[in-house]
């Protein structure tokens, strides 16, 4: 039986980087709050110190810092024609654990979805009609607009130290700043990163061509930092283990260096690590959250009772949660009926190698985990997609992350997959190739989606999360088109020889792309198409709040974090101006 807690007024299911901000506004409001991670606490020091965080094997090939898929793994299948597989080694995204969550490893990648691309569905109807999306495209709007965003931006980014270069600030443009951004309030809290020679070589061959190339936005700091909550960030010191690594300088932008150690002084927040829940519990009539039931790491089983709960772990696992818990109804491919679990989407990835001789040295590990240069002249509708037939796009510029020995192997096409020449081919082009990365959004379809697996069980034994995705075509038609742009600024650059392709399929579990997995517990205007309504409140449990990329209906082009840090925030602006006054559904369906 059950161990029963005291009663708080709210629980957070994950304490990565939305946890730790809903724990710290809803302290701040006066709530009682638990919040349950059951990874290991980690911090900064001791954890994240060198020099055993430069260890390329432990957190890079073997994942250190990711779920343990030996207790719970993910089935993957391309359609439901299929039998869904364990997925044994995470290689294609790369879920997250412990204090922190993915805010940890990541690369510090920080952009703004445009306006566009929240208005997806309406937006491409009215600009090229109703008939030119693909049938099977299952698009909408997402019940938010970038003006209703922009001060949850702003103060996500001030809370990171985002540096960057502003283009549109309150309407004005301004030069070396994306000229495509929507208007911002004011500028970014620091400067640009500094350049590396690649990025520098890649944006003058892109302004050649009439492209608009700007510094990528990044939270890896360019100078020290003192964030409105008080915390003091350092300086990136470009080590390049910065993607699946912690930063051990203080330098990047994760729980640990911006907001936890604040939440974690507060009275009013109680943290409990390695502490796995198993379920949202409900009332009889199944229209209220009383609580969850969740594990320790001696398995003892515990009731955590609570007035509100607030789910924000990793997006696939915000889908688990609901499915496991019976909330909401699965989404069915063969009768389009159910929403729980609809609209899975991911990221379309390709790259373009450009191989300079060896008077031109690249340097690749001097980088950080974002300090490059790119264009957004192909993202979402910045350019006419009438005579092209497909929707979405790509940025892409030279950003690379890394140099690491153990990964970075550039060779061009031809070079013998291993042996002599093989080791010959990598000395010679280790420090003389830049590696064009592409970018590109992922349009939800009819038949990619989440459900439970009927066959797989995790170390609790309850269902392994099912996972059905192949790329869609307009994706594909998407990916050729903006990666041959990118091959033609590699052309540009001057290199001896360009060498990439745009994505195709099959969609394979076994190739890293991104971590930005979306969709499943999407956001919308209406009850018959969505999860939550525009504040991510449960449209059938109204004291559940849903946070995270498992919102999104569709993938953009830009990576996620920045936009579910302003989600979150606008979440939890909604939760504590509005439903505290008024406890119940803040839209009525």
């Amino acid at each position: 039986m059950a161990t029963r807690m005291k009663e708080c007024d709210a629980v957070l299911i994950g304490v990565g980087l939305v946890g730790t901000m809903l724990g710290r506004e809803l302290t701040r409001a006066g709530l009682k709050v638990v919040g349950l991670e059951r990874g290991n606490p980690q911090f900064t020091v001791p954890d994240f110190q060198g020099p055993q965080m430069h260890d390329e094997l432990r957190y890079s090939v073997r994942k250190g810092f990711m779920q343990d898929n030996t207790k719970e793994a993910m089935t993957f299948r391309n359609n439901i024609n299929q039998v869904a597989l364990p997925i044994r080694r995470w290689e294609s995204f790369l879920p997250g654990t412990g204090l922190g969550g993915a805010a940890v490893h990541w690369n510090g990648q920080t952009y703004r979805f445009q306006d566009d691309e929240l208005r997806l569905r309406s937006h491409i109807e009215q600009r090229y009609g109703k008939n030119f999306i693909d049938p099977d495209l299952t698009i909408q709007d997402w019940g938010v607009t970038a003006a209703d965003l922009e001060p949850h931006y702003d103060r996500f980014e001030y809370l990171l130290g985002t540096s960057g270069e502003a283009g549109n600030v309150k309407g004005r443009k301004i030069a070396g700043g994306n000229p495509f951004e929507d208007p911002r309030s004011r500028g970014y809290p620091t400067p640009p990163m500094k350049e590396p020679y690649g990025s520098a070589i890649f944006r003058k061959a892109a302004a050649s061509l009439g492209y608009h190339p700007f510094p990528q936005p990044s939270s890896n700091l360019s100078q020290p930092y003192t964030n409105p909550e008080g915390m003091t960030l350092g300086t990136c010191m470009f080590c390049g283990y910065c993607e699946r690594f912690a930063c051990e300088h203080f330098a990047k932008s994760s729980p640990q260096t911006v907001l936890l150690p604040v939440l974690l002084k507060d009275r009013n927040f109680t943290l409990r690590t390695q502490s796995h829940v198993l379920r949202i519990n409900l009332s009889k009539d199944r229209k209220r959250a009383t609580g969850v039931t969740y594990v320790d790491a001696a398995g003892r089983e515990f009731e955590q009772p609570a007035k509100m709960v607030i789910l924000c772990s990793f997006s696939l696992n915000n889908v688990r949660m609901l499915l496991l818990s019976r909330i909401g109804e699965p989404y069915d491919p063969r009768t389009g009926r159910g929403n729980v679990g609809r609209n899975y989407a991911y990221q379309t990835m390709s790259a373009v190698q450009v191989f300079f001789d060896e008077s031109v040295n690249i340097n690749p590990f001097m980088r950080s985990g974002a300090n490059g240069t790119l264009i957004a002249d192909f993202v979402a509708d910045n350019f006419d997609h009438g005579p092209h037939k497909f929707i979405g796009g790509a940025y892409f510029g030279d950003v690379m992350t890394n140099g690491r020995p153990i990964e970075f192997h550039p060779t061009p096409p031809g070079t013998p997959a291993w042996g002599a020449a093989w080791k010959a081919a990598v000395v010679k082009h280790y420090n003389h190739t830049s590696v064009l990365n592409v970018h590109g959004s992922s349009m939800s379809a009819k038949g990619n989606y989440l459900d439970l697996d009927p066959t797989y069980k995790d170390a609790w034994g309850l269902p392994l999360l099912r996972i059905t995705f192949d790329f869609p075509p307009n994706d594909l038609r998407m990916s050729a088109y903006v990666t041959a742009k990118a091959a033609e600024i590699g052309r540009a650059m001057g290199g001896r020889q360009v060498a990439g392709a745009g994505r195709k399929g099959p969609y394979v579990i076994t190739q890293y792309q991104t971590t930005h997995n979306t969709g499943g517990t999407i956001m919308g205007l209406d009850r018959g198409s969505s999860v939550v309504n525009r504040y991510l409140q449960s449209w059938d449990v109204p004291n559940l709040f849903i946070i995270g990329a498992s919102n999104f209906p569709q993938n953009a082009t830009y990576n996620p974090t920045d936009t579910v840090g302003a989600l979150a925030y606008w979440s939890a602006d909604a939760i504590v101006h509005r439903y505290l006054k008024s406890p119940g559904p803040l839209v009525q369906a």
